[in-house]
């Protein structure tokens, strides 16, 4: 027995507006869907008697998306509100979602502009499978940890 395929990942977040702004302005993800999700269903599901969630779900801009129909989903917790993000990398459960991208610098920047704070600046990688690319971590406006990766540039003649 095993898992077929990962079906989306999700993030809560506070204001779903501002979030789906972020994600299509500066990530370039599709909008696929909105729904306010307020029944015994979901309050089971989320372990709380009066959960009330807004929902965005997310598609990469190319390619065929997963069979859920979306890779991404964002959470607005209307009731009962959440506190805080934890901001720390090592806090046991916490997670991040990595995009590979073209031009690290101008990703970097332009998710700055939209509310992002970068970790630090992208860093080359100079050991491991992904040598010679660059990767940054940086928090979206909630908190939620990403990562942008552009794999090393192939010598010409030479499949990726």
């Amino acid at each position: 027995m095993a898992v077929r395929s990962v079906f989306h990942v999700g993030f809560v977040v506070r204001d779903l507006d501002a979030s789906i702004a972020f994600y299509t302005s500066g990530l370039g993800l599709r909008l696929r869907h909105r729904q306010t999700q307020d029944n015994g269903y979901t309050r089971s599901l989320v372990g709380y008697p009066d959960a009330s969630l807004r929902i965005a779900q997310f598609q990469l801009p190319e390619g065929e998306p997963p069979e859920s129909g979306h890779v991404l989903e964002l959470i607005e917790y209307q009731s009962p509100e959440g506190g805080p993000a934890d901001l720390e990398r090592n806090t046991t459960g916490a997670g991040h979602l990595a995009f590979l991208v073209d031009d690290i610098e101008a990703m970097t920047a332009a998710l700055a502009a939209l509310g992002a704070t970068p970790l630090s600046a992208p860093s080359e990688i100079t050991e491991g499978i992904n040598r010679g690319g660059k990767a940054v971590y940086l928090h979206d406006p909630d908190g939620v940890m990403l990562e942008l990766l552009q794999p090393a540039a192939q010598p010409a003649g030479t499949a990726p």
